[in-house]
């Protein structure tokens, strides 16, 4: 037997190496200051680990950025704050709750719709989508008689989801079948499997006949980085968050959910280092296993230009999945090739809008949906070949001065909106106040006119103080984001929970993954669970739902 630097034999098994380093105190160094990377850093800190965080910009949050500008201040990332429990989770693992770290307020209304016009004689359509189950039951039912008791039907159904993928898939390493043969799963099988096999705008369609209903209930899946008629059913569960929970927003944006898992960090033990590259990481070959490698540390490079090489027992990347393993490792080290990449389907891009207004805009609520009216269209634009630009395009627009007067001057409100568009980075990149590429600004010019349109704000564009937007070669240059995705793989069955890129190397012992590209998926929560799928194939845990919380 021949011995590598990690200290574990050659010729052992993946989990018989995993529970010797978490044994003895391992160096482990995470790549990425993201959402996910912080998250991991903390627990494994906390279980004992000796970690190095290696960022390569010079502030931590990756997509859940912010821009500071003019006195305004805008979250550039998630904004909305969804599945509490899972924050609440993590943050008691790490010995604290969501209430000590973070000020949550409730939104009411949860948020409003503007769906277009139908001609250019028509206003568009307002709807007000109120806190509160018993009210949101009430809108449906007065826009579709039968349509409350259907949506109580849907929400109970989705909040069995909810709970179902909790216990069972969600925090699922999926590398044993023991928690997929639970008796509570196997029961579930059969509305499982309709859940999995259909797609969720048909599961809509077959109980709402409203085309506002529909939309209202078939919207979140792009905030899967899929359309409804691509989505599994399964997702149908999103609705019992945004519906049935009620819309939180923390105060101070993502930027104080970030600080918070940086500052839990930090007092694990973890030490940052900003503006630090990593180029590559390193590994050996196992004598014994001629297509294994095993993990030795990382190559990084400075603002200065200078290399560092860092050695280490464990690496978890943080960062975008297809650049950690198309960049990073050698090509006999690669789980996921290129050859993988170009089977994959990309979620959409985004051109992001950041504005500063001078006066108010009681017309916006915090959070805002404008629709397309023609749904499969504006879809078809983003995901079927050849891709364009949707004109209109449905966007997403967050005025987060209307619950946080920190984040705008006295008098003047702050305003995001995101556009989903195709992932395509030839789009071009954004800029300060106009001088962006031609088409990411012709497209932040259209969603302007949009809102100012359809939310009757005619002086919009005169009002209008400061403005900065990105553009999908943005996401690409500063998140080494695949294609220029906003999000990551699009969450279709062929890429949700045991058919998603899994958070382990299966050539590199040692290496592992984390964010919103690897499992269980995007948003911040998946980001949140993806560190403790780490943690979990690090010990060498099996179970399918989240570890116990420890003792305060």
């Amino acid at each position: 037997m021949t011995e590598d630097d990690g200290g574990a034999q050659a010729g052992e098994t993946h989990s018989d190496w995993e529970v010797e380093v978490e044994a003895r105190g391992t160096r482990t160094i995470v790549i990425g200051g993201g959402i996910a990377g912080l998250a991991t850093a903390g627990l494994l800190a906390r279980e004992g680990h000796d970690v190095l965080l290696l960022e390569r910009g010079d502030t931590l949050g990756g997509r859940a950025g912010e821009l500071v500008a003019d006195g305004f201040r805008f979250d550039t990332g998630p904004s909305w704050y969804l599945m509490p429990s899972i924050y609440e989770h993590y943050f008691r693992m790490m010995g604290t709750t969501a209430k000590e770290q973070l000020e949550l307020i409730p939104l009411d209304p949860a948020y409003e719709l503007y769906v277009e016009p139908k001609s250019y004689r028509h206003k568009a359509e307002h709807v007000t989508v109120p806190k509160g189950r018993e009210k949101v039951r009430a809108l449906f039912e007065s826009r579709e008689r039968g349509a409350g008791e259907e949506l109580d039907a849907y929400l109970d159904s989705g909040r069995r989801a909810v709970e179902m993928a909790e216990r069972h898939f969600l925090y699922n390493p999926f590398d044993r079948p023991g928690p997929l043969v639970e008796r509570e799963v196997l029961r579930s099988l059969p509305e499982l499997s309709n859940l999995l096999l259909t797609d969720l705008e048909s599961f809509i369609e077959e109980r709402f006949q409203d085309p506002v209903l529909r939309q209202i209930l078939g919207y979140p899946a792009v905030f899967l980085g899929t359309r409804p008629s691509d989505a599994p059913a399964m997702y149908h569960m999103m609705s019992a968050l945004d519906l049935d929970e009620a819309v939180t927003y923390p105060k101070g944006g993502f930027r104080a959910v970030v600080d918070a898992l940086a500052r839990l960090a930090v007092e694990a033990g973890v030490e940052i280092q900003l503006g630090a590259e990593v180029t590559r990481i390193t590994s050996r070959r196992i004598a014994d296993i001629p297509s294994r490698s095993r993990a030795t540390g990382v190559v990084w490079r400075d603002a200065s230009g200078d290399e560092h090489v860092v050695g280490s027992d464990i690496v978890v990347s943080g960062a975008d999945l297809h650049h950690t393993e198309t960049m990073l490792v050698g090509p006999k080290d690669r789980t996921y090739n290129q050859t993988y990449w170009d089977k994959r389907t990309s979620g959409p891009g985004a051109v992001l809008v950041m504005l500063g207004v001078k006066g108010e805009l009681p017309e916006l609520a915090h959070h805002s949906l404008f629709l397309a009216r023609d749904w499969h269209e504006n879809f078809g634009a983003i995901f079927d070949k050849p891709t364009r630009v949707p004109d209109p395009a449905s966007t997403y627009v967050c005025k987060p001065s209307a619950t946080d007067a920190d984040v705008a001057p006295d008098g003047h409100e702050a305003v995001f909106a995101l556009v989903p568009i195709p992932a395509d980075v030839s789009i071009g990149h954004g800029g300060a106040n106009g001088e962006g590429d031609a088409q990411v600004e012709q497209i932040a010019d259209a969603a302007i006119d949009m809102i100012a349109k359809w939310a009757k704000v005619p002086d919009l564009r005169d009002r209008i103080v400061t403005r900065h937007t990105r553009g999908p070669a943005d996401f690409a240059t500063d998140y080494h984001s695949w294609k220029g995705g906003m999000l990551g793989p699009a969450h279709i069955l062929s890429q949700s929970a045991m058919f998603r890129a899994q958070n382990a190397s299966r050539k590199i012992f040692g290496l592992y993954y984390a964010g919103g590209t690897t499992a269980p998926g995007v948003g911040v929560p998946m980001c949140l669970i993806s560190a403790e799928l780490v943690l979990k194939r690090i010990r060498g845990d099996h179970s399918g739902g989240p570890l116990p919380e420890p003792m305060r």
